[in-house]
């Protein structure tokens, strides 16, 4: 999946697989997380949010099944 990169403190980079509807993201210690079942309009969300890890811990991360790549 391809990603971009993100400006925060904490996550590198992103990337959504539109037709899995899989959110990937890269944090800052190399670990990469795929969040199943997110929605286009979360991910965009996430995207446009003032603070992604925020919204990540507020929105995404206890709300979605996930696995570590």
């Amino acid at each position: 999946m391809e990603r971009q990169t993100v400006s925060s403190s904490n996550i590198r980079s992103v990337g959504y697989d539109y037709s899995t509807s899989t959110l990937e993201v890269e944090f800052n210690n190399g670990r990469i997380y795929q969040y199943f079942s997110v929605s286009e309009n979360t991910y965009n969300s996430f995207l446009s949010a003032s603070s992604q890890g925020r919204y990540l811990a507020a929105n995404i991360i206890n709300n979605y099944k996930y696995k570590e790549v």
